[in-house]
């Protein structure tokens, strides 16, 4: 495998099996938002989850990772990303819930996340949504081999505060491939004062903005897991896995 400033660039078979990866990883994302409803569990959600990477022959990618407990994250409300499922989260009418989900299939990771309204949610609250998926699509937009990385970060910021929201800086997006998190991170927000690197064809980045109604500060809970925002407001987070290639950013993690 080519690497290039450390980071690893993937052939045409190795990006085959990573959109398969990601393929599962929508697909059970897809299953996920079927199920997500006023009175269901985040556990249940872990449990469709784990069914699902059973009956596809996968391994769910984030259950043992670093002492990680769960295949899903599932994040309630003013939680940014991490939170754990339990039989005790009730999920309720106007509620959002983010979920983030991968696999490992043939060695090869896939990654992505998705916010969900539970129920009818206020419009206030819908936008929120909205424009979270909408500034993760301008960034997919600028990831062209020859682009620079923060042109992904600056067109995400830029979209998102352009509406007075928060974007997280403690959390970032990442490379991905043999492993779940490679070089480079893929900040939503461009770093004072550091060049970043120049895209090049055969790059797999995951990119997922966390944006905020409110501050962009955050906290880590008691479970030294789950990341919330300092104000309590709340957060949305969608991610999407992408090949860069020599005709532009291929979506990886679609159904």
């Amino acid at each position: 495998m080519k690497k290039y400033r450390g980071i690893y660039l993937k052939n045409e078979k190795e990006i085959g099996l990573m959109r398969e990866a990601n393929r599962l990883v929508s697909t059970i994302l897809d299953m996920l938002s079927e199920a997500v409803r006023p009175g269901i569990s985040t556990m249940a959600l872990e449990e469709i989850a784990d069914k699902a990477c059973e009956n596809f022959g996968v391994v769910p990618a984030f259950k043992g990772y670093h002492g990680f407990p769960f295949a899903l994250c599932c994040s309630v409300n003013e939680e940014i990303v991490h939170g754990f499922p339990s039989n005790e989260r009730i999920l309720n009418e106007g509620d959002i819930v983010s979920i983030d989900m991968g696999v490992v299939y043939k060695g090869f990771y896939g990654d992505s996340a998705r916010t969900y309204p539970v129920g009818s949610v206020p419009a206030t609250t819908q936008m929120l949504l909205d424009v979270t998926r909408e500034s993760l699509m301008k960034g997919i937009e600028q990831a062209h081999p020859g682009n620079n990385l923060y042109d992904v970060s600056r067109a995400i910021q830029e979209y998102a505060e352009s509406f007075g929201y928060g974007i997280v800086r403690r959390f970032v997006g990442h490379g991905i491939g043999r492993n779940l998190h490679e070089k480079p991170e893929v900040p939503n927000f461009v770093p004072a004062g550091l060049p970043g690197v120049n895209l090049r064809t055969g790059m797999v980045i995951a990119i997922e903005p966390m944006v905020t109604a409110g501050t962009y500060e955050v906290e880590v809970l008691s479970d030294k897991w789950t990341a919330v925002t300092k104000d309590r407001k709340l957060s949305a987070h969608f991610e999407h896995t992408i090949a860069i290639t020599s005709d532009g950013p291929i979506i990886l993690s679609l159904s």
